[in-house]
């Protein structure tokens, strides 16, 4: 099992605006794809309250690889996406990592 860190750094003010995209639309789509979420998370004490943290779980890259370009290409999550940024971007940038449990994790 890998984990995958996504850190959405959005424009300011923009941050309700993709907390409803997930809640409504896309969590949705990637059931369909077989994407599992690990959590999300807002930033309550530190140096950001515009960013938006969650992980994702994943069997491996090539599960990875797969479910993600599937969801990326679904013809509903591209309008849905567009739809919801009608009023303008969402995301100033993406930081995106890969985390392998260490052999103590809780996590495995």
């Amino acid at each position: 099992m890998i984990y995958e860190l996504r850190i959405y750094h959005c424009i300011a003010g923009r941050l309700p605006a993709l907390i409803k995209r997930f809640e409504t639309t896309t969590l949705k789509i990637w059931e369909r794809h077989g994407i599992r979420q690990a959590g999300f998370w807002t930033v309550a004490i530190g140096d950001s309250n515009q960013d938006l943290y969650y992980m994702i779980a994943w069997d491996s890259l090539a599960d990875r690889e797969k479910k993600w370009t599937a969801f990326m290409a679904d013809p509903e999550w591209q309008a849905k996406r567009a739809e919801s940024e009608k009023d303008g971007l969402i995301i100033a940038s993406i930081t995106n990592m890969m985390l392998q449990p260490t052999s103590f994790s809780s996590v495995k």
